[in-house]
């Protein structure tokens, strides 16, 4: 199969030719389709996180089994012929976060597809039969296979938010680097979960597209006075949730500083940095802050279901060849991409 390899974070990809994989006891092979772009994978590609290299880096994948080894195909009955989606963490058995729904954070999360063992930027990927997820019927996948991959994060990610910060339709919410690949599709289940949504981005054409997916007010960030703005647009009192997908430093601060009285704060940025949060104010208004980290494997299984009976759909604006990798990661790292890129197969 070709594949592209990285040796080292930071280096170019390297397409190459590698044997197919073989599926082994409690494993199975899919024939890739598509492979989504997202920026999680680009932290590796860039170096900003840890891989057993070399490795094969991408998770949101649709696929077509192909292959399934001894011990069954899991919980989904994976059979020749299925089509298929991939949960991004590797789970090796059970804990009480498990059991209730909050793998993420997980004491059997062994690793993640794509970091710890080779992902979808191939021609044919090798998982546990536990992280291949069905897809359900109503899903154009073979037409659209594309915006089906993604839909295991851009969507699945945005939607445990919901939950997380427990999003009402009487809830204002603001939406940091609403304009990212992530931050799109928030503001859009946001709007599906009939809240009032703030979109705040420091580019013009991202908000004009957040608008377009049906952010009712935009901020524009680069201006440098974000709290004035939006106590502006709510009459003074405040955003219900704040969520941040880009968690510097600045934009925690300011998104705290954002919240109304009981309002709930939200980072899930890559950046990860530190920051002060006001005590007296988390006192006087009960603020909540918080963190997320992707979603749960039933959170995907939901994401598919909304989908594919058409409440919303993930907006994928750029797709490459397997061999043009290369370039969708230079435009991710300068931060042109709307929405979501992948990877398209040839075949």
């Amino acid at each position: 199969m070709k594949a592209q390899i990285l040796y080292k974070g930071g280096d170019p990809f390297s397409l190459e030719n590698r044997p197919d994989p073989e599926a082994g006891p409690g494993e199975a092979v899919a024939k890739v389709l598509a492979c989504g772009s997202g920026l999680t994978i680009h932290h590796i590609k860039a170096g900003r996180g840890e891989a057993n290299f070399p490795v094969i880096i991408g998770h949101e994948i649709t696929g077509e089994i192909v292959e399934v080894g001894a011990g069954g195909g899991g919980p989904d009955n994976l059979q020749v012929g299925d089509p298929v989606t991939a949960y991004f963490y590797l789970i090796d058995g059970e804990d009480k976060w498990t059991r209730t729904g909050r793998a993420p954070i997980s004491t059997v999360n062994r690793g993640y597809i794509g970091r710890q063992i080779d992902g979808g930027y191939a021609e044919y990927i090798k998982l546990p039969v536990y992280n291949f997820i069905k897809l359900p019927e109503g899903l154009d996948y073979k037409n659209k296979p594309a915006d089906v991959g993604v839909i295991s994060d851009a969507i699945a990610t945005p939607y445990k938010v919901l939950q997380r910060a427990r999003v009402a339709p009487t809830d204002t919410v603001a939406v940091f680097g609403a304009g990212g690949g992530l931050g799109v599709h928030q503001v859009m289940m946001c709007k599906w979960a009939n809240a009032n949504v703030i979109a705040v981005d420091v580019m013009a054409d991202k908000l004009e597209v957040c608008k377009s997916l049906g952010a009712d007010m935009l901020v524009d960030a680069s201006n440098d006075n974000v709290v004035e703005q939006v106590m502006e647009l709510t009459k003074g009192a405040g955003v219900d949730v704040a969520i941040d997908y880009v968690s510097t430093t600045g934009t925690q601060q300011t998104a705290v500083d954002c919240l109304g009285i009981g309002g709930r704060f939200v980072t899930l940025g890559g950046a990860g940095q530190p920051f002060m949060a006001p005590a007296p104010k988390m006192l006087q208004k009960e603020l909540e802050l918080m963190g997320s980290r992707y979603c749960s494997r039933q959170q995907v299984i939901e994401s598919l279901e909304i989908c594919a009976r058409g409440d919303v759909w993930p907006l994928v604006t750029e797709t490459y060849s397997l061999a043009e990798a290369e370039t969708v990661h230079q435009r991710l790292d300068q931060g042109l991409v709307t929405g979501r890129a992948a990877l398209v197969m040839d075949g």
